[in-house]
């Protein structure tokens, strides 16, 4: 039998990279999925994938930072598939590299709300459907750069230390309840965020060389990570950063 067979899973940021990498290997496990993101034509493909691989898939259109969007796009899920057992907070935003001193009002604002507040947002209505649904779990992204500080990023690296922070006090307050939440560290991992930059020969031997794999990720090694996180085997496993980084934190 499938891990996840007759579940229901919801990914954010399910268009591309990571998310869409993850929402594929929730399916091939027999979960129906539920993709979330802003873009239509990517969402369609992402759910097409998501059938030829055999999974039921539903695209919504959200912005993860208004909250009537983020209600609801956990009501439509409930209304399709019958409940909620397992979400992936995975949308989010990195701006350009600049000193804080550089960084506009503009800039900071946008990447709060959607890191920080999107996360926040979505747990807040993610976990009643789970409770109702009798129990799963949340993984939130979050980055290396939520724990390893990183010139130029100051913002981003605040935003993603807060979703850590917003990670373990939503696991110690439902845990009693049995919604587990984990959250995810990747490192450096080949997604279109950094596609420009990797485009580059001189691009790509920087990032390769910020891990001591030599490396960037692979999103499937990312998919792998979340899939732990919710499965049986991490029953016991809740308020856990779970670095996927190739050693660039150690």
């Amino acid at each position: 039998m499938k891990m996840f067979a007759d579940k229901v899973v919801l990914v954010t940021g399910g268009t591309s990279g990571i998310g869409r990498a993850t929402a594929l290997a929730f399916a091939r496990e027999g979960a129906n999925v539920v993709v979330v993101g802003r873009r239509k034509d990517e969402g369609a493909e992402s759910v097409a994938l998501i059938e030829q691989a055999g999974g039921n898939g539903l695209f919504v259109r959200a912005d993860v930072s208004a909250e009537d969007e983020v209600a609801a796009m956990v009501a439509r899920t409930v209304e399709v598939f019958g409940g909620l057992h397992f979400a992936f907070n995975n949308a989010g935003v990195f701006l350009p590299l600049a000193p804080i001193t550089e960084t506009s009002v503009e800039a900071i604002d946008r990447i709060l709300a959607v890191n920080v507040r999107g996360t926040a947002l979505c747990m807040k209505h993610e976990i009643p459907a789970i409770i109702e649904s009798g129990g799963g779990g949340i993984v939130n992204t979050a980055s290396f750069l939520g724990i390893r500080a990183f010139p130029g990023s100051a913002i981003y690296n605040a935003s993603k230390s807060a979703v850590i922070g917003l990670t373990r006090s939503a696991a110690v307050e439902f845990a009693a309840q049995g919604v587990r939440v984990n959250v995810v560290c990747p490192g450096v991992i080949d997604t279109p965020m950094n596609e420009e930059m990797r485009a580059e020969e001189s691009g790509r031997a920087f990032l390769d060389g910020l891990q001591p794999m030599k490396r960037t990720g692979r999103p499937e090694e990312i998919a792998g990570a979340v899939l732990y996180l919710c499965s049986p085997s991490a029953g016991f496993t809740t308020g856990t950063a779970l670095s996927v980084d190739g050693g660039i934190t150690v």
